[in-house]
């Protein structure tokens, strides 16, 4: 009678071990993470000094992450203000970004595949992209073509964003949850 009740007990904490595990990994890229506004970056993903969550992730997901010493990639899911990223708004990516021997901006699915659309326009390079004149960076994401920097979305209801930095001379002597260098606003200007 006693094997029943310890055989259910076994059962109901291996599944809730393994979804939790399972949640753990496919939601969060690890523990060390920096945050600047509503970017966040994981500096020690590609050294061996990456948590073991982050190393889960990276196993999980097939990525080959950046060593801290060759760049470094930042994700967006939100706004400053918190909300998600909508690819059927207009948003604005603006800002000036910290120093970086090259540097990419893409946008993405929430999946992290990129958008197909007629344009072939799947992000930017520092050298293919219109700066203001003191510098920074002034980039559309919209459904629909704009002028000057344009990145279509799909009007994907969800979306996210990377900036991978190149050859950045960071340092991150204690990097859990700190905020990093500045980097660009994100708004959401209109929704519908």
């Amino acid at each position: 009678m006693r094997l029943l009740p310890l055989s259910l007990t076994l059962l109901v904490a291996a599944f809730l071990g393994l979804a939790v595990t399972w949640f753990a990994v496919s939601t969060s890229r690890g523990l060390d993470s920096v945050r600047s506004g509503a970017w966040v970056g994981w500096p020690r993903s590609g050294t061996v000094k990456a948590d073991p969550y982050a190393r889960a992730a990276v196993a999980r997901s097939g990525e080959l992450p950046l060593e801290l010493a060759d760049g470094l990639v930042f994700l967006a899911r939100e706004d400053d203000k918190g909300r998600p990223l909508d690819g059927r708004c207009e948003t604005r990516i603006v800002g000036i970004l910290p120093q970086a021997r090259l540097w990419t901006l893409t946008v993405m699915d929430d999946g992290g595949n990129l958008i197909a659309n007629d344009a072939r326009r799947y992000g930017f390079t520092s050298a293919e992209m219109i700066y203001d004149t003191d510098g920074a960076i002034d980039v559309r994401l919209s459904p629909r073509a704009r002028p000057g920097n344009w990145l279509p979305t799909g009007a994907r209801p969800r979306l996210q964003v990377a900036l991978r930095l190149y050859d950045a001379p960071f340092s991150f002597a204690s990097s859990g949850g700190h905020e990093a260098v500045p980097l660009p606003r994100i708004v959401q200007e209109a929704c519908p």
